[in-house]
């Protein structure tokens, strides 16, 4: 299989913000006014949110090429309503209100049955597609993919500012993120049969309304032949977003075209990995995928890369991704520069005036 064999798109969630900083309840009123781009704008859990969706692609120009539409696009509504979007995983600022749930049933049904978890996992993400010939086949990647996780977290850490602190995390959504029942790292799956018998366990349990909150890290798509990485916080800027979008999709092809087996690694220990990454971002330290072992995260980077490269210069992405890891290990990645502007006057609101848009 060929990394020309396999698309990939990106979906981007994004706070809106009053001109105060201050979360604005105005998002389906924003998607609303928003004209219609190439690409999908679609309305969130709460009224704070908007996330947007790009359309198929097939190279890192393409995936950029959308992505700065789509931010311009919701951008220039949310402008018309005295907003701005703001990428961050967790809103840096303290509010004084739970968000309000966006009338929705199924998003209704949510907030009531999952109580607080719902109201207060208050988190922007970005996820990624990429296409998959089967199911079976799906399943076999997410098993495979499993230690590379952490690696990849560390790259779009950007929610060190939460609730008007420092968190002490590069990625606190992540960390509240995995509060559903339903997410955090999958297992390393027998078959598809055992993935799917999970998931009928989960709502038989009422641990999910419907598959559509099978929120693992990774997970099978509902809605299309895809396989879907959840477990990033939503990056600075389009062009982290696409190079994270790309070497996820450089791994996929590597993972596919190994013999290797599965990595054995249990679910106890790839959580502490997991959490490590979290909490120390591309400033620390990251366990290796290979062997677990704690190294410093720009050296992590530099392997997972090099892990990938051959895929990615089938595709034409190498020098990108080369070029965007270099950059953000030498200017700190999104945890890294709200930490900078948070630690000038202990404000909050700097954070979220050099992020929005």
């Amino acid at each position: 299989m060929t990394g020309d064999d396999l698309t990939f798109g990106i979906e981007e969630e994004f706070f809106v913000v009053d001109p105060r900083g201050q979360l604005s309840q105005s998002g389906d009123l924003v998607i609303d006014s928003a004209e219609e781009p190439r690409g999908e704008l679609q309305r969130e859990l709460t009224r704070s949110q908007v996330e947007t969706a790009t359309d198929i692609c097939r190279t890192h120009e393409e995936a950029l090429r959308q992505l700065r539409g789509l931010r311009g696009e919701l951008a220039e509504a949310a402008a018309q309503r005295g907003c701005r979007l703001l990428p961050c995983g967790s809103p840096p600022m303290a509010e004084s209100d739970l968000p309000h749930i966006t009338p929705n049933p199924r998003y209704e049904r949510m907030a009531e049955h999952f109580g607080a978890t719902a109201r207060t996992s208050h988190t922007c993400g970005c996820h990624v597609h990429v296409a998959i010939p089967d199911r079976e086949t799906g399943v076999r990647l997410i098993s495979h993919f499993r230690p590379w996780l952490p690696a990849l977290l560390t790259l779009t850490a950007n929610s060190a500012i939460s609730d008007g602190f420092d968190t002490g995390y590069s990625s606190w959504r992540y960390q509240q993120w995995t509060r559903w029942p339903s997410a955090g790292p999958p297992p390393e799956f027998t078959s598809l049969d055992h993935y799917e018998s999970i998931v009928d366990a989960w709502l038989r349990a009422g641990a999910i309304l419907d598959r559509k909150m099978v929120y693992w890290d990774v997970r099978l798509s509902e809605a299309q032949p895809t396989v879907e990485f959840r477990f990033s916080d939503v990056a600075a800027t389009p062009e982290e977003a696409t190079l994270l979008g790309v070497l996820i999709r450089g791994l996929v092809t590597t993972i596919l075209d190994s013999t290797e087996p599965a990595p054995g690694l249990s679910n106890e220990i790839l959580r502490a990995h997991l959490w490590r990454a979290s909490r120390e971002g591309l400033s620390g330290q990251c366990p290796h995928p290979r062997t677990g072992d704690l190294a410093p995260t720009a050296k992590v980077i530099s392997d997972v890369v090099d892990f990938a490269a051959a895929a990615l210069e089938m595709t034409g992405d190498l020098d990108f991704v080369r070029d965007g890891c270099a950059r953000l290990i030498a200017d700190g990645g999104g945890a890294d520069r709200q930490r900078v502007l948070f630690a000038r006057c202990g404000l909050p609101g700097d954070v979220v005036e050099q992020f929005a848009f």
